[in-house]
């Protein structure tokens, strides 16, 4: 559904992306993982048309991202954003709502509630959470609402920056669970960003190891821990010693 080929990125003399091929295939959950530094947030805004790439290609059911209409093609996605990116002035229903209420998908003001509230549901939040602000939740919560926003427009794809960044383990296994199961109900596609082991064990059908900008190794997850790449074992399982060198 998805696939990169040979993208390149600089910004200045530095170097992010430097060849990476991937494919993500259709209604699949791809997980890329990498350490802090290596591109992986850098491709998933090429990939969104947040940033243009210096070169190669990217497709969208074989069709060019940098054309066609810019509006379809971002109705096509949904977003967890790593610090939740709630916004702190609307109440929460509104949030979750956002893009029902304004653009290309937008819904009566009560269509719109209605949804955000089934939504929240769907996400383990009760209808009085609606009301409430951003400020008056809990981190895991905040989640959970960035979830239910990430999923409200029914998007055909969905991409998860650092799902479980700042959770404690117990609400961080909640998360994964609900990203497994939305994503597993709707037939979307998914693609995750993460550092988070447990995370990518939780929700990913195939993950890829993007380091030095290039994807070292992709493949199913149950051939990781047998990958026999040196790049994903000391990745995976958190050795100082390696190819990948730790900063001192």
């Amino acid at each position: 559904m998805i696939t990169l080929s040979d993208v390149h990125k600089s910004f200045g003399p530095k170097r992010v992306l430097r060849g990476v091929d991937l494919t993500i295939e259709g209604g699949s959950s791809m997980v890329i993982i990498g350490g802090s530094g290596t591109g992986k947030s850098v491709a998933l805004k090429c990939i969104l048309g947040l940033i243009t790439p210096d070169s190669g290609q990217i497709t969208l059911d074989g069709q060019d991202v940098t054309k066609g209409d810019r509006d379809a093609f971002l109705a096509r996605f949904g977003m967890l954003f790593q610090g939740g990116a709630l916004f702190d002035s609307l109440p929460v229903w509104q949030n979750v709502a956002f893009r029902l209420l304004r653009g290309a998908l937008k819904r009566p003001h009560d269509e719109a509630r209605e949804i955000a509230i089934e939504k929240l549901r769907r996400v383990g939040l009760t209808p009085e959470t609606a009301d409430l602000f951003p400020s008056e939740l809990s981190g895991g919560m905040q989640k959970r609402v960035g979830l239910a926003r990430a999923i409200a427009a029914e998007p055909e794809i969905i991409f998860f920056d650092e799902p479980t960044t700042g959770l404690d383990p117990i609400m961080s296994g909640v998360i994964n669970e609900l990203i497994r199961e939305i994503v597993t109900e709707m037939g979307a596609t998914a693609m995750t960003i993460t550092h988070d082991m447990s995370s990518v064990r939780a929700i990913a059908d195939n993950i890829a190891m993007l380091h030095d900008g290039v994807i070292k190794w992709t493949g199913p997850v149950s051939q990781m821990d047998d990958s026999g790449d040196p790049y994903l074992d000391q990745f995976i399982h958190g050795r100082a010693e390696g190819p990948i060198e730790a900063v001192r």
